[in-house]
């Protein structure tokens, strides 16, 4: 499938290299687009549908949460408790069944196919390829949760269960771990590895192999409408395909406008914590725009240029950090716990995973459901970034590489630094870090090692720098999407949706701050739990009906 009005290798896509099972169709790419092309002018190429609707539905939200300002920080925070007080085991059981279908692919000859063609060939070196995935992956979450969620998991499970009037209203996971220090570090490293190990990275595999899969094997744009081929059928480039790329278009624009939002609060109070400038809702605003610049400077750079450098440097600064927290910390209680967390989270991940007939609601609800819904919402612009990046590697060798590697590396990240917090409490009694604001604890951590100044200013960097990886490759697919499917579509577009993913993440810090971010991350994760599993049975289709 392709089209013949452009000129060869504007679609963007190599043809599949070796016998595959193309899907014939009649849609050719690009025929429901609006195309405008002046050069040096203005150039435009818009799918008529999915840009309009996106575009005009996300401009109203922004308008209206920007007029009401003072009265929708309660809607965004009753918003938020209801889908995750009724709907937390459905973010949990998609999660579940994800990560089982990745087993299973790893596991059958299914995982053979190879991505692009039997004969295709990766288009990135293996350490290229894992910087720029794990770095739009959950860089900025790393940052801001990787001393606060222990701490927080640690507290809770060392106070354990407290009930009022019958009710439980602890946060602690699962029956916590009552005067019990060590206990209570196993079980939150455990807890904490739950939500960024195995589950997340499932969800964006899943994404990701089935975009690969139905774009670079079968020959259909790149797209989430291609995916469903084999459930809709060529009714799916009309209205059913319209809605499941209008929907991701808002799960990605509300996913990345939460992370802007949490990293940009983070730096703020990083530039606090360092250089005393006032941690507002000014400075706040001021970075989103400022960090919004940068990605905008690098989407127009281009996948080559402006992300896959950006990937790497950020890499390459963050294994620095983590490096010297290793050498000057506590070295051997990172590297044994790293070990013992490991065990922990086999022993805790069966009951952690439970969707159903749970007594820790708050946790349940307020961390494990929240992540799934951030993850699904995220897992739009992670799968098809990864997607982009991916071809010629095997279904099994993909899986393992985006399942494993990413989860071990957030669990040495974790471990160091928020084993490091829960050490310093546990055997110094310092309570600084514990008793910190969330967007300042990974400082304070870091003000008891030597070089804080250093330190932390590369944590600033970080966290800056991972927004701006995150925010120019969710760019590109947003466009891509809204393009129907064209990956060389007109630079300005990819502007015009970096500068929204700014707008919407200032609306809803001055709308309701952290809740509200929260709060649309849920809910655009929920209509797409569904979209996710109705992919995972096309993936399943789709490798069935190709050669191996």
């Amino acid at each position: 499938m392709t089209d013949p009005n452009l000129a060869p290798g504007e679609e963007g896509l190599p043809s599949p290299e070796g016998q595959t099972e193309i899907i014939e169709t009649t849609y050719q790419l690009g025929q429901d687009n609006i195309s405008y092309r002046r050069r040096f002018v203005f150039e435009l190429d818009i799918h008529n549908v999915v840009f309009s609707v996106s575009a005009l539905g996300i401009l109203a939200f922004t308008v209206l949460t920007l007029a009401f300002q003072s009265t929708l920080e309660p809607a965004f925070t009753g918003l938020r408790a209801f889908l995750t007080a009724n709907l937390d085991w459905l973010f949990l059981l998609t999660g579940n069944v994800l990560v089982l279908v990745c087993v299973g692919l790893i596991l059958t000859p299914l995982g053979r196919i190879r991505l692009g063609g039997p004969d295709a060939t990766p288009d990135y070196s293996t350490l290229s390829w894992f910087a720029m995935l794990f770095a739009a992956g959950m860089g900025i979450g790393l940052m801001f949760y990787g001393v606060s969620e222990p701490i927080g998991h640690f507290t809770a499970a060392l106070e354990g269960p407290v009930f009022e009037n019958g009710v439980r209203t602890d946060w602690a996971p699962l029956d916590g771990a009552v005067g019990d220090p060590e206990a209570s570090r196993r079980l939150a490293m455990g807890a904490t590895i739950f939500h960024w190990g195995l589950h997340p990275w499932a969800i964006y595999a899943i994404v990701a192999l089935s975009l690969a899969l139905f774009s670079y094997n079968k020959g259909l744009p790149l797209t989430f409408r291609s995916i469903f081929y084999p459930i809709f059928g060529e009714k799916v480039w009309g209205w059913p395909g319209h809605v499941i790329d209008i929907l991701a278009v808002f799960a990605t624009i509300f996913g990345l406008s939460t992370s802007l939002g949490i990293g940009a609060q983070q730096a703020a109070g990083g530039l606090n914590f360092l250089f005393g400038i006032p941690s507002t809702d000014t400075t706040t605003i001021l970075l989103v725009i400022g960090i919004t610049a940068i990605a905008t400077a690098s989407v127009i750079m281009g996948m080559d240029k402006g992300v896959r450098i950006l990937s790497e440097i950020n890499m390459g600064l963050a294994g620095l950090l983590l490096i010297f927290i290793i050498a000057v910390g506590p070295t051997w209680q990172i590297v044994s716990g790293f070990f013992l967390n490991l065990a922990a989270y086999v022993e805790h991940l069966p009951a952690l995973s439970n969707p159903f007939g749970r007594s820790d609601t708050n946790f349940v609800q307020g961390w494990t459901a929240f992540y799934w819904a951030w993850w699904i919402s995220w897992s739009p612009f992670v799968g098809m970034f990864i997607a982009r990046v991916s071809r010629g590697r095997s279904v099994r060798t993909f899986l393992l590489a985006v399942l494993i590697i990413p989860s071990i590396v957030s669990t040495l990240w974790m471990t160091a630094l928020g084993g490091t917090a829960i050490g310093q409490i546990i055997n110094q009694g310092i309570t600084s870090v514990q008793d910190a604001k969330l967007e300042l604890q990974l400082f304070e951590m870091l003000a008891l090692l030597p070089l804080t100044s250093i330190t932390s200013f590369i944590g600033i960097v970080l966290v800056i720098v991972f927004f701006v990886t995150s925010s120019d490759s969710g760019s590109l697919v947003i466009d891509t999407i809204s393009a129907g499917g064209k990956v060389n579509a007109p630079v300005p577009q990819r502007i015009f949706w970096a500068t929204f993913e700014g707008l919407v993440a200032i609306a809803l810090l001055l709308g309701g701050g952290l809740v509200a971010l929260q709060a649309m991350a849920v809910s655009t994760g929920l209509p797409f739990a569904i979209v996710l599993l109705g992919a995972a049975f096309s993936l399943i289709k789709g490798l069935l009906a190709e050669p191996r």
